[in-house]
């Protein structure tokens, strides 16, 4: 069974560049990367007038049955054919991804943290932070250097749509992860630290075990019963 890492955090925090680094350091034969953005529903039948509208960063964009399904698949050792999406377009492009599951997958996105049941089937859950400031400069300039947007587009977009979702659904997200990284600039240690995590993961993945460290007791039964005794005397 192939262990699945779960990489979550704002749009531009860095998710896939830190994760693309990182796979390319501890080996990318052990190593299936896919992305949320592909799971966003199809919208064949929808008039390219209506996809602009759409609020891509809330959940119900995202085909969330599907992606459910295919991660699944994946964690029990299944390939699959993955959609595959066209920002350009605002919609899936006719071919499909066939995906061989290696001993990890890492699954990164906006939501990857957001849905229960996903994280359900996450081995590890890591959330990726940075400042709202630099999330949207790499926005800014990916979205129309990649994506063949207009300035006024990308900044309609942030105010309306990006930073709300962020501050509704994703930030809150974070309670959820297993590891917080923050990646505000070049000088930090995002990659040096994921590396060593993906790194254990690999370990956990082949050797067929999980290191689990002993449960904390600071708040046992017997230790409160003692702060509450002493403090009525």
């Amino acid at each position: 069974m192939a262990r699945i890492i779960l990489v979550g955090g704002g749009s531009s925090s860095g998710k896939s560049y830190i994760t693309k680094k990182v796979i390319e350091r501890v080996g990318e034969d052990n190593f299936t990367r896919i992305t949320i953005d592909d799971f966003y529903k199809d919208q064949t039948d929808v008039p390219m007038e209506e996809r602009v509208k759409v609020n891509y960063d809330h959940p119900k964009a995202f085909d969330w049955k599907l992606m459910r399904s295919q991660i699944l698949d994946l964690k029990n050792d299944k390939p699959i054919d993955k959609p595959v999406y066209d920002f350009t377009i605002h919609n899936r492009t006719k071919e499909t991804e066939h995906i061989v599951p290696k001993k990890i997958v890492v699954v990164e996105g906006i939501m990857a943290l957001v849905d229960r049941q996903l994280r359900e089937y996450g081995d590890l859950k890591v959330f990726i932070t940075a400042t709202p400031e630099v999330r949207f400069l790499r926005r800014f300039i990916r979205d129309h250097q990649e994506r063949g947007r207009s300035y006024e587009n990308i900044v309609n977009q942030y105010i309306k749509t990006v930073a709300p979702m962020y501050e509704e659904v994703v930030a809150p997200s974070a309670d959820y992860a297993d590891l917080i990284v923050n990646n505000d600039g070049i000088q930090n240690l995002a990659i040096e630290v994921l590396t060593c995590v993906f790194e254990d993961q690999l370990r956990k993945a082949t050797d067929g075990k999980d290191h689990h460290v002993a449960p904390s007791n600071e708040f046992s039964e017997d230790i409160l019963n003692k702060v509450f005794q002493n403090s009525t005397k």
